[in-house]
């Protein structure tokens, strides 16, 4: 899990979402896992 403060979509399996006011990427590779904040 990366934390950065600009979260962008690293390949095209990854998707943006918002779980509790945190913006999230959830991709199958799972190096591609990043949150904000």
């Amino acid at each position: 899990m990366k934390v950065r403060s600009s979260i962008k979509k690293m390949c095209e399996k990854c998707r943006i979402i918002r779980r509790h006011g945190v913006l999230r990427v959830i991709c199958e590779n799972p190096k591609h896992k990043q949150r904000q904040g």
